[in-house]
């Protein structure tokens, strides 16, 4: 078992911080918003992205993968009432000449061993695609 530890405070009404160790990020919580900070739904999303991010660094080297860049788009839908994330659509972009069921196995591995993608996936609908840049 592997245990996290975040400590987030309230700074005052337009915003909050999280820390762990010695990363600091800033926090959307204000009632209007705010472009400097990802709020808590954004921070859901960069949290999924992460996980994919990490995982491939983890299995390209178990896969004799040749992977170059990668980037993910992520895209949420937040029902209302009750408020929930409801479904996440993502693309992950890989810069590889590795061939098409190269890619697919890389895109499983992802999904398969991700702690965060594992978690969301039974929350709500989380559909995805992978692909070569071009």
């Amino acid at each position: 078992m592997l245990d996290y530890t975040v400590t987030a405070r309230r700074i005052d009404s337009h915003g909050s911080e999280a820390t762990t160790e010695e990363a600091r990020i800033v926090l959307d919580t204000d009632m209007a918003g705010r472009a400097d900070a990802f709020n808590p739904a954004e921070l859901l999303l960069a949290s999924l992205a992460a996980c994919m991010l990490k995982g491939a660094e983890r299995v390209a080297p178990m896969l004799d993968f040749d992977l170059g860049g990668m980037e993910i788009r992520l895209h949420g839908v937040r029902q209302d009432s009750p408020p929930k994330m409801q479904r996440i659509d993502y693309e992950i972009v890989v810069e590889t000449d590795e061939n098409d069921n190269r890619l697919d196995l890389l895109h499983r591995n992802l999904r398969k061993y991700g702690t965060i993608s594992n978690t969301l996936a039974e929350a709500c609908e989380l559909v995805g695609t992978i692909r070569r840049k071009g």
